[in-house]
């Protein structure tokens, strides 16, 4: 593909022209990365009119799998170019694949927000979520990712950890919330990370429960200041019901 192309768009064209070299490929380069895909866009969709073919390079990986190149795609695409991908390895499925934890049905969201409300309403989502959840972090900022994932959806939760996906460095851990925080306590990760969570366990079928009363001790938990995450765990543990009936509750509640 690389050899066909007229031109390559490469999120660093430092990295890119080492691959380049590699191949013994002489074909131009065009920076294409997160602060200037806009305007590179349409450029790109000249070159497109005029007839000449375009490569996507990423640093590592799939492009647009959280990197840049989403807007380009979608503009070629709905400018009839015909768009042929030619995947990477993504660590989003290499990381799901080696975690141990269900993989017929997962959700991908990306890097989770610092703090404030967007942060609150990932962990919320985490909590509950009936899929296993695939989550970038720097590894920086993994103790405080794991800290939060543990409050909200419990210390028993199963997590993956994987580090350096094929590279040399590859390292996975597995265990609960609790033990992986732990670990990397003492432990500080290094490289890039990516982190899978199991999905919201399901307890089998449910004993007869008054809907009503839980969701008059939600509604009151919620108004209280408690994240739904929070009221949920808590309305499991004062009426004994099952975490996920709970957040279904929770989640179900409407204005007054």
């Amino acid at each position: 593909m690389l050899s066909e192309a007229t031109r390559v768009l490469a999120e660093d064209t430092r990295r890119t022209v080492v691959l380049m070299d590699h191949l013994g490929l002489r074909v131009p380069l065009v920076s294409l990365h997160e602060h200037n895909e806009a305007a590179r866009t349409d450029q790109a969709l000249a070159w497109l009119g005029e007839g000449e073919k375009l490569a996507l390079v990423s640093d590592a990986g799939t492009p647009l799998i959280s990197d840049p190149g989403e807007r380009l795609v979608r503009a070629a695409a709905d400018a009839g170019h015909e768009v042929v991908p030619l995947p990477g390895p993504s660590a989003v499925l290499t990381a799901l694949v080696s975690s141990g934890l269900a993989s017929s049905s997962f959700v991908f969201l990306g890097f989770p927000a610092r703090r404030g409300r967007d942060r609150d309403r990932l962990l919320d989502r985490v909590a509950g979520s009936e899929e296993t959840v695939v989550l970038f972090e720097s590894p920086e900022r993994l103790d405080s990712l794991l800290a939060d994932l543990a409050s909200a959806c419990g210390e028993e939760r199963l997590v993956s950890v994987a580090r350096e996906l094929t590279k040399v460095h590859e390292d996975v851990f597995r265990g609960t919330l609790a033990e992986a925080l732990r670990y990397y306590e003492r432990t500080p990760p290094r490289g890039e990370v990516t982190v899978v969570i199991e999905s919201l366990p399901d307890p089998g079928p449910p004993d007869a429960v008054d809907r009503e009363v839980a969701r008059t001790l939600a509604r009151t938990l919620v108004h209280e200041g408690l994240r739904p995450s929070h009221a949920a765990r808590e309305v499991a543990r004062r009426l004994g019901l099952p975490r996920n009936l709970a957040y279904e509750i929770v989640q179900g509640l409407g204005p007054e």
